[in-house]
């Protein structure tokens, strides 16, 4: 069947007989059990011998495709069923979908897509699986599909033809792509680092550079290579441990202050993020960070505690280690429990003493969180020391100045308390802060496996399962896997389905879903759950753990990539915990 804008014509042993043309303009032919089927604005028709008959009449008829026995039709507010003979409705209007007008619409082996000026998506058990954004598509206004033997879809926009391959994949050989996408761009003087293109997503453009939180985001992938060593022996990966934990010494050797450690560090010149915050170091040629931050503590306590259980066995290794975190504990407790940067003053955010902490009220999260974070690291450093100082500070602080009490505050009573104003900032204003999520859950690691006896440590277990509790929601494999190893709640579900959903391009391409139509929406909460259910990881913005998984937009463009050890840490830890084994984990 042949059509054109004046003539349609059937075309039966090289013989072209004519077929009166329709009322509108044709749309589109389609073939279904040996029959032809037109699809006009106004009605859809199924040949008959040499004339078309209406089977369905009305306005707005934009698509269709046969799907489950029936013939889907697509309109500007979305997609109906009818009945491929008698024309009569067998699914009513869908409007609950990513996004309503419908440009097209194909059966894929039995499963429906749509394309729409917004991008496509397809039809799941649960929902759709959302296909927009230059993530997938050079442009969203999708124009036609098709798809190949295989599954593979072609998307046709105005500007170009797109391929959308399903391949088939392991959580092992995914984990193995991003430790080859780590060590081919992702490592820059020992430390894991963000790469930034100057050409949106091309890689050829591609620049390593420092970040605020160079030491916290390294944990990560140092974390991940000291649990795969654990479960794999692999040579490599012990290696690459120690060639990171050496750049942590060089955090604190680089520059000219007593166990003070940078943020990072860098050779003179190429400094990219806060160039306020550099100082020239003793090392010619070279410059470092200040304005350490609790979040870099978190990170060095986190990491000292795996290279103690997990990595250093000798004596010398365990001295290297058990001296990094002595120093920094030093430093801290020698300057009234704050880290002290090159002018002489606290930095903002590393204060951990008890006139800075119990300032706030219970109801602000810092003060709950400054004394999870602290007395961890003091439990650490009197197990790797032996020092006494660490444990008769940790007592005196816990029983003293209530640091215990403030550990152990139920997260639920954690909500906005304005008012309280430090360096020009109201700490109490704001919704849930994520990244104190991020910093908590690692710190409970140490708190919980360093604790100074069983009756402490069951009381951690019991705070440990009450902060996963609140978070569940969020599916984040960490914390879920966390929580596991220590007080030994989880959620395996959700950890399982965050591996098998996490996308494979860490590209940071701008998205957008909060226009989305098929999503449920909440009203405004302290923890910004925007929708009743989790987008899935490869429709989210791509993140950190400490950002807003519940977040709908956001991106950069195309002008940065993570590395993937944000999946390599859960997965790795999964295997260690064997919640993964060789036969779901590889």
């Amino acid at each position: 069947l042949l059509a054109g804008d004046n003539a349609l014509g059937l075309l039966v042993n090289n013989n072209l007989v004519n077929i009166p043309l329709p009322a509108k303009k044709i749309i589109s032919i389609q073939v279904n059990d040996g029959s032809f089927y037109v699809l006009c604005p106004n009605a859809l028709y199924r040949l008959a011998g040499n004339k078309l008959e209406s089977i369905y009449n009305a306005p707005g008829l934009q698509a269709c495709t046969f799907y489950q026995n029936m013939i889907v039709i697509g309109i500007a507010n979305g997609y109906f069923g009818v009945d491929k003979t008698s024309g009569k409705t067998t699914m009513p209007l869908q409007t609950k979908l990513p996004v309503q007008d419908i440009s097209t619409v194909v059966n894929v082996g039995g499963k429906l897509w749509a394309g729409t000026p917004g991008g496509a998506f397809m039809l799941t058990r649960k929902g759709f699986q959302y296909f927009a954004s230059k993530r997938w598509l050079n442009k969203n206004n999708v124009l036609s599909m098709a798809a190949d033997a295989e599954g593979n879809v072609y998307v046709l926009t105005s500007t170009g033809l797109n391929q959308i391959k399903f391949i088939k994949n392991t959580l092992f050989k995914k984990a193995d792509h991003f430790q080859k996408n780590v060590r081919q761009r992702h490592i820059r003087y020992g430390l894991l680092s963000e790469v930034r293109m100057k050409i949106p997503g091309d890689l050829s453009t591609a620049e390593m550079i420092d970040t605020d939180n160079d030491g916290l985001w390294s944990s990560f992938y140092l974390g991940s290579q000291a649990f795969r060593y654990a479960v794999t022996k692999n040579p490599k990966a012990k290696q690459y441990v120690w060639e990171c934990f050496s750049a942590y010494e060089r955090l604190i050797s680089i520059n000219q202050l007593k166990g003070f450690p940078s943020r990072t560090f860098e050779r003179k010149g190429f400094k990219v993020s806060d160039p306020e915050a550099w100082r020239a170091s003793p090392d010619s040629g070279w410059e470092w960070k200040g304005t350490t931050s609790s979040d870099e503590f978190v990170g060095y306590i986190f990491i000292a505690s795996l290279m103690d259980q997990l990595i250093a066995k000798t004596p010398g290794e365990k001295k290297r280690v058990a001296d990094f975190i002595d120093k920094i504990l030093t430093h801290i407790i020698d300057n009234n429990y704050n880290f002290i940067d090159l002018d002489g003053e606290p930095t903002r955010w590393g204060r951990w003493n008890p006139e800075y902490v119990n300032w706030y009220p219970k109801t602000i999260g810092d003060r709950k969180l400054a004394s999870t974070n602290l007395i961890a690291g003091l439990q650490l450093g009197y197990a790797l020391t032996g020092k006494s100082i660490y444990k008769s500070e940790a007592l005196r602080l816990m029983y003293q100045h209530g640091y215990l009490d403030n550990i152990m505050t139920d997260l639920r009573i954690i909500k906005p308390t304005p008012g309280y104003i430090f360096m020009g900032s109201d700490m109490g204003s704001s919704n849930a802060n994520h990244s104190d999520d991020e910093m908590t859950f690692l710190s409970y690691w140490v708190l919980y496996h360093y604790a100074f006896d069983k009756e402490l440590q069951k009381k951690y277990a019991g705070i440990i399962t009450n902060y996963w509790q609140v978070l569940l929601p969020e599916k984040n494999p960490l914390w879920n896997l966390i929580t596991y190893g220590t007080s030994g709640d989880f959620d395996k579900a959700s950890t399982l389905w965050y591996l098998r959903e996490f996308p494979m391009d860490m590209t940071r391409w701008t998205v957008k879903n909060s226009d989305r139509k098929d999503l449920e929406f909440l009203k405004p909460n302290f923890r910004d759950q925007t929708t009743a259910e989790l987008l899935t990881p490869e429709e989210q913005p791509i993140h950190r753990h400490n950002a807003n998984p519940f977040e709908l937009d956001g991106g950069s463009d195309g002008r940065s990539e993570l590395s993937g050890s944000e999946y390599l840490l859960p997965y790795w830890m999964a295997r260690y915990l064997k919640v993964l084994d060789k036969s779901n984990g590889e």
